[in-house]
């Protein structure tokens, strides 16, 4: 399966890799095929918040999903822009997902869904679905709601 025809497939255009918001590398390579990314979120591509505040009060379980979402096509474009080539991944081993909402929110895993969800129809199952940590935290870099890392393997 070419993963450029599923995502046209799906609607999806990539856009411009967002830019680093520090001094980070997006993506570290290592070992002789794995990939780790720097965190992502849901943002446009001059890094300015596309969804802003907290799941559970400000945003809903919905829009929450709607900003994993972004915030995984924002990782894919990162991948693509540092890759070539988005049909070298193998698969997504794991996925790390900080979601800021208020301390009665339990519903990260839910929100992280709008993520996984997206990996799984790109990549297929069970090369998209990955392990998974959803951690809630009370704030995220300019007040972003999500943010996401992957570890990633590529093809020999």
């Amino acid at each position: 399966m070419d993963v450029y025809e599923r995502l046209k497939e799906l609607g999806i255009e990539l856009p411009p890799a967002p830019p680093p918001g520090g001094l980070y590398s997006p993506i570290k390579l290592f070992g002789s095929n794995l990939v780790y990314t720097s965190g992502v979120g849901p943002t446009d591509p001059t890094g300015g918040a596309v969804y802003s505040g907290k799941v559970g009060t400000g945003l809903t379980l919905e829009e929450g999903q709607a900003a994993a979402r972004l915030a995984t096509i924002n990782l894919l474009s990162v991948l693509h822009n540092h890759l070539g080539d988005l049909n070298r991944i193998k698969q997504i081993v794991k996925q790390l997902g900080f979601v800021a909402c208020p301390p009665d929110f339990h519903m990260q895993p839910a929100v992280m869904n709008g993520s996984t969800q997206l990996l799984m129809d790109v990549f297929g199952d069970p090369a998209g679905r990955p392990a998974r940590s959803a951690i809630a935290t009370n704030v995220l870099p300019g007040n972003i709601p999500v943010e996401i890392e992957l570890l990633i393997e590529l093809k020999d």
